[in-house]
């Protein structure tokens, strides 16, 4: 069974499973973010938040989003997958990196 980043224990990046580093482990696996992303305008069946992200393979998406289910960042209710409030709290957080990255890439 796969194991996914959970704070308390060893993380890519750190052997104390501080929570930062579980997060960042968690966010950093390929799709993982795009999946959150995707999802920040509501709930998506399987199939559209696969086209969503641009048609990665059902065995990733199925991958990221039992992830994402384990970490209380997704749910799957009402025939789809939506954010959870933690989930939702997440995207708050990010908004000020949203907003700084736009200024980075009018930079030059």
């Amino acid at each position: 069974m796969a194991r996914y980043p959970k704070a308390g224990r060893a993380v890519r990046g750190s052997r104390t499973g501080r929570p930062i580093m579980a997060l960042l482990d968690l966010l950093g696996q390929r799709w993982t973010l795009r999946v959150v992303w995707e999802l920040r305008g509501g709930r998506l069946t399987f199939r559209a938040l696969q086209e969503a992200c641009g048609g990665m393979s059902p065995s990733v998406l199925n991958g990221r989003l039992k992830a994402l289910r384990d970490s209380a960042l997704v749910d799957a209710e009402g025939g789809g997958y939506g954010l959870t409030p933690l989930g939702r709290e997440l995207l708050d957080v990010f908004n000020p990196v949203v907003e700084w990255a736009k200024r980075w890439a009018r930079r030059g």
